[in-house]
């Protein structure tokens, strides 16, 4: 299993529009080939901090959702909302 959190900062007007879209490009990637999991997480000690930790089977499960028509929409759509650029760190899963 192949794991990616990306942790978003989000200029504080553009919240509730991060959220809407974020939630569009979920619906979507839970349905990919591969996917167990894409968690959306807002921080209860900042509401323009967001945490997406996406589960994918295989690297190239992984690397199919970046090519999806629902994330690269995505991308395009949020990339002026961004305080900082998001930044996404992989992780290989020990367990489960």
């Amino acid at each position: 299993m192949v794991v990616t959190t990306v942790s978003v900062h989000v200029k504080p007007e553009h919240i509730n529009d991060f959220i809407a879209a974020t939630i569009k490009n979920h619906e979507a990637s839970i349905n990919e080939p591969g996917n167990r999991r894409f968690d959306v997480l807002q921080s209860c000690d900042d509401p323009a901090a967001f945490l997406l930790y996406e589960a994918y089977d295989t690297e190239e499960a992984a690397a199919a959702h970046k090519k999806t028509t629902h994330y690269e929409q995505w991308r395009s759509v949020v990339a002026n909302w961004m305080e900082i650029p998001r930044k996404g760190t992989p992780y290989k899963a020990i367990r489960p």
